[in-house]
């Protein structure tokens, strides 16, 4: 039977989900939204076949082989564990799951059951972030000794902007650090392939209280009519110092209240012979420095990339690839692992192994930041 999807959630991430399957033509065999009414609404606005009533109806269509989870956070470990004992893959949303007892409970039972579990940690599959990873694998910046950037948005900049996020109970007790921290760490940690043994962290809330709309606000929409006064904890800004494995050391910022910066994701890595550095908001160009020659800048090309990235590169040079260009050659890597069907062999997709670990980065941020000292990473 060829591989059919089921997609839970259908808000700004879940049509990114859908857009990404349609163009490789996976066949998305029906959606669940977070309302019969909304469900409904999906199905007419995107031409699709079906809507589940429930996640029980989605589980049971047999001619479902993986269930992407692209829901509120608090939402994931109890769908992804439907999911797998329903006999389905799972590719979840990040974070994995709100603790690392939930997503260590994950990692267990996708192995005992011999199943394939994904976290969407789709900004690996910008071809230049291959590029990148590639020539640190093969020596060509040296040893990295040092790794820091920052990753900013300014969709939170305001008390008036609001989305479930904000909530902890939806959202976790961490937020930036969560919802785009991960992201970045998980990047570079894959990229340098040196993971993260121990954290110091500085968070602070710089929007303590926020209006909160009576209504409901799509995430990066903005809110209007009524409001209440909430009182927010969870964090807008965090810098994160780490310490790599090799004894290489980095800095973090993040940040969802940088005026300007929409989703500008940038990592530099200096090596003992050289560097190189890319910005999520110019994908498509990737700078490497030199002390005794020129400075380089690589354009994105499949025909001048390495083999090892070459084949995450869709389109001829000249012509841009972006952020929805990532969810497709995810979604390549994992539906082609599944289609294999050989478990056992290595997974060059970011796992639920990986959810795990940014679970207890997360974990080890909040006790740093809270204790003011380093936290090791068990």
């Amino acid at each position: 039977m060829a591989m059919g999807a089921g997609i839970i959630g259908l808000g700004f991430v879940g049509r990114a989900h859908l857009e990404g399957l349609r163009r490789l033509g996976i066949s998305v065999r029906g959606i669940l939204g977070s309302s019969p009414e909304r469900t409904a609404d999906a199905v007419r606005e995107l031409k699709l076949d079906r809507g589940y009533s429930s996640i029980e109806e989605l589980l049971g269509d047999a001619s479902v082989s993986a269930v992407h989870i692209c829901t509120p956070n608090n939402l994931h470990y109890q769908q992804a564990r439907a999911a797998l004992e329903a006999g389905k893959h799972v590719m979840c949303e990040k974070p994995l799951a709100m603790d690392t007892e939930e997503s260590a409970s994950l990692v267990e039972l996708a192995r005992r059951l011999k199943l394939v579990g994904a976290v969407t940690y789709n900004l690996r599959y910008y071809p230049l972030c291959h590029e990148a990873r590639s020539i640190v694998a093969r020596g060509a910046i040296g040893e990295p000794r040092l790794v820091h950037g920052s990753f900013l948005q300014d969709w939170l900049l305001y008390p008036t902007d609001w989305n479930w996020r904000l909530q902890p109970e939806l959202g976790g007790t961490v937020r930036a650090v969560a919802d785009i921290g991960t992201h970045w760490v998980d990047l570079v940690t894959w990229i340098t392939g040196r993971r993260a043994r121990a954290v110091c962290a500085d968070l602070a809330t710089v929007i303590p209280v926020r209006k909160r709309p009576r209504g409901r606000v799509q995430t990066f929409q903005q809110a209007v009519g009524d409001t209440d006064e909430i009182k927010i904890t969870t964090e807008d800004y965090a810098s994160i110092l780490l310490r790599l494995e090799g004894g290489a050391h980095g800095i973090c910022t993040v940040s969802q209240v940088s005026a300007g910066r929409k989703t500008r994701l940038w990592f530099e890595v200096d090596g003992s012979e050289g560097s190189l550095a890319w910005n999520s908001e110019d994908p498509n160009r990737l700078w490497l420095g030199r002390r005794r020659e020129p400075n380089q800048e690589i354009i994105k090309d499949p025909s001048l990339l390495s083999p090892a990235a070459r084949g995450y590169a869709a389109y001829p040079g000249g012509h841009a690839e972006g952020y929805p260009d990532t969810f497709v050659q995810l979604f390549k890597d994992f539906y082609r692992y599944l289609e294999g069907a050989d478990f056992v062999q290595p997974r060059t997709f970011p796992t639920f192994e990986t959810g795990h670990e940014e679970m207890r980065l997360c974990e080890a941020v909040v006790e740093s930041a809270q204790e003011q000292r380093w936290v090791a990473l068990a």
